[in-house]
């Protein structure tokens, strides 16, 4: 997509670890850029995977031929690629791909204001987090389609099971949130090196950030910021300025909310079921490669209307952690898109029929809502209609309850 245009090394980042204490979590820089291509291209996992997505009949009956196909598909792809920049353009041809051909329109809202600001500023966009890898691809593309340079990606390093992977994300921009440290003492460090990365990303290198304002993605529909996201992410400034507010502290960072909303969910089945498991048995066992999977459903499969809006950057009138996670929920839930799929669940499950409205609805919208919801176990259909009943009730709510259990919990 646009330049990074902190990519070329100075005398603030160099691939020297001494010199660079964030080298073991930062995204890769351009001088990195084609050995990390290089590898991808030889790499069996990466290239069997490809394989059995995109020519699984050949890839059982002949993988070393379907293999050596994919190698030369990648090595033709990466040809002329040498810097983040050139990778990031090529992903944002397969986003107007995935728009054109997944969503029935994307719309943002809100960028103008933080235009009138500055449209060079780094800021800190802290959105709710519905889907794993699209959540930050929308707010990408629409900050290349402004003109903006695009954002470094927070990715939990329990995605990031396999090195081409790891690899992959890192070309894109994205650095590693610790999630697997062990040890109380180990922890602690980690999310130190973290907060100061994203410190001095922001105030050092003015680029900007992504992160979701919970560890995992809010599978129930309710969105709410974890006070510890704000804990960590202030923690660097607070530990060098001892007189530093947690307001001063966020006001540095240039934090902005970022709202999304989906009329459709394409994991919207598969969310279900792992509620369902957490109430019948008190927890749910991921399967390997569970997240990459969810990973390409939610880029392949049909969402309808996606609709983005940034709010406005909070200033340092915030005594605590829980103060600003509670602005950045009302200005969540007050940019977020309640669709015709939201309402209709809400009808269907008899819930809050004050809230209910059906003004805007159509029949080809019910229509479309029933196809889905007939797909859905029946089993699993009072979970899967609360996914989308919930986000009307939390906008009717100045900050929405998180209920126990039944939406991943951060853990920082």
């Amino acid at each position: 997509m646009n330049s990074d245009r902190n990519n070329n090394l100075s005398h603030t980042e160099t691939t020297d670890h001494e010199q660079d204490p964030f080298a073991a979590i930062r995204p890769y820089h351009d001088n990195e850029v084609a050995e990390v291509l290089a590898r991808l291209a030889h790499d069996p996992e990466l290239l069997d995977a490809l394989t059995q997505y995109r020519l699984p009949r050949l890839a059982r009956l002949m993988p070393r031929v379907a293999r050596a196909l994919a190698s030369l598909v990648v090595r033709r792809e990466i040809r002329n690629v040498h810097t983040i920049s050139e990778f990031q353009s090529r992903i944002a041809s397969y986003m107007q791909r995935m728009i054109r051909t997944t969503t029935d329109s994307f719309s943002v809202e809100g960028l103008d204001a933080l235009g009138e600001l500055k449209a060079d500023t780094a800021y800190l966009f802290i959105g709710n987090h519905r889907d794993i890898s699209l959540d930050p691809a929308f707010v990408n593309y629409a900050l290349y389609l402004s003109g903006r340079d695009t954002v470094r990606i927070a990715i939990g390093d329990n995605l990031l099971k396999k090195p081409y992977v790891t690899d992959l994300m890192r070309l894109n921009k994205s650095f590693i949130v610790p999630r697997s440290s062990r040890g109380k003492r180990a922890m602690l460090a980690a999310y130190q090196s973290l907060s100061a990365y994203i410190r001095h990303s922001i105030t050092a290198d003015n680029h900007s950030i992504w992160m979701a304002q919970r560890e995992g993605r809010a599978k129930d529909g309710i969105d709410c910021t974890d006070p510890a996201i704000i804990k960590m992410i202030t923690m660097d400034r607070r530990r060098n300025d001892r007189t530093a507010s947690i307001g001063d502290a966020v006001a540095e960072l240039r934090l902005v909310p970022v709202s999304i909303s989906y009329e459709y969910d394409p994991c919207d089945i598969q969310k279900a079921r792992e509620l369902d498991a957490v109430q019948r048995s008190g927890n749910y066992e991921k399967q390997d490669f569970e997240d990459i999977q969810s990973i390409v459903a939610g880029i392949t499969g049909h969402k309808g209307r996606v609709m983005l809006r940034f709010g406005t950057p909070l200033d340092a009138n915030h005594n605590s952690a829980e103060e600003v996670a509670a602005e950045i929920d009302r200005q969540v839930l007050q940019g977020y898109e309640l669709f015709p799929s939201h309402y209709l669940a809400l009808e269907a499950l008899g819930d809050a029929p004050e809230l209910v409205d059906t003004s805007a609805i159509t029949h080809a919208d019910r229509m479309r809502f029933k196809a889905r919801l007939d797909a859905v176990p029946t089993s699993l259909q009072p979970l899967w209609l609360a996914q989308y009943a919930n986000p009307v009730k939390s906008h009717a709510n100045s900050r929405p309850a998180l209920t126990p259990g039944a939406s991943e919990q951060a853990n920082l």
